[in-house]
């Protein structure tokens, strides 16, 4: 039991502070004017956005206002108007359903497409440092949600990316796993340095797991907030108001 308490303590000023900078770190991806229209519509008006490696970036805001089109574009599925992105390597996407094949074992799901670099004791690796170990013959209907998800980080971070994006990939799992879930990816984006940008509606999350929270409305980054730099308290009021919810 103390462990789970331990996993959902709020992190404090000394825990951010004991990370190791990120802010010398190169790029791991890098966008300047970036546009986005749907028709007469536009969805993201020249955005710019530096993200370091190391760096963990969560991105709120409320529904429509360009989060996941921003990601699509960060992601290379969806072609900007305007603008500039730079980033060394293919990113990975972590989305909300885990997207294994169901008739692949765990094992090929996490080496998909990189079966030649990857192969099995590569994907027998990654599953163990997800916690998965000895489950490498599973088939994805024999897990949990959140098993399912731990394949897919270990299938993201596999080939070591600079980019990792991770598009409200815990939305669908009960509290506790979500604690866990939090924890484990900590560690993981620790452990390789991606620069990670998560997609999520929760401000708790936002504030447990980043080091920079930007706020997106009406297709601009309109406000971006260090937790470093303050009270847990005081921050998720200040972000609930900017999501126009008034915190009681």
């Amino acid at each position: 039991m103390n462990q789970l308490v331990d996993l959902a303590r709020p992190i404090t000023q000394e825990k951010w502070a004991s990370r190791a900078p990120f802010e010398q770190a190169p790029l791991a991806v890098s966008v300047s004017g970036l546009e986005r229209r749907y028709g007469s519509r536009v969805v993201i008006e020249a955005l710019d956005l530096d993200i370091h490696e190391g760096e963990f970036v969560a991105l709120l805001g409320e529904s429509g206002c360009g989060k996941t089109t921003l990601l699509r574009a960060l992601a290379g599925l969806d072609a900007p108007d305007d603008g500039q992105i730079d980033a060394p390597g293919r990113p990975a996407v972590v989305f909300q359903e885990h997207r294994l094949l169901p008739w692949a074992p765990v094992w090929a799901n996490v080496a998909l497409g990189h079966e030649n670099s990857v192969g099995r004791a590569g994907a027998t690796r990654a599953l163990a440092e997800v916690g998965l170990a000895g489950r490498e013959d599973d088939w994805p209907r024999n897990l949990s949600g959140g098993q399912a998800q731990r394949v897919a980080l270990a299938r993201a971070l596999v080939r070591e990316p600079k980019l990792l994006l991770l598009d409200e990939p815990f939305a669908a799992l009960d509290a506790l796993t979500r604690i866990k879930m939090h924890a484990l990816v900590r560690e993981l984006v620790a452990r390789h340095r991606p620069g990670v940008l998560i997609v999520t509606h929760d401000v708790d999350e936002a504030i447990v797991l980043a080091d920079r929270i930007l706020v997106m409305r009406a297709g601009q980054i309109a406000a971006s907030y260090r937790p470093a730099d303050h009270g847990q308290g005081e921050l998720r009021r200040q972000l609930l108001e900017e999501l126009g919810v008034t915190a009681h």
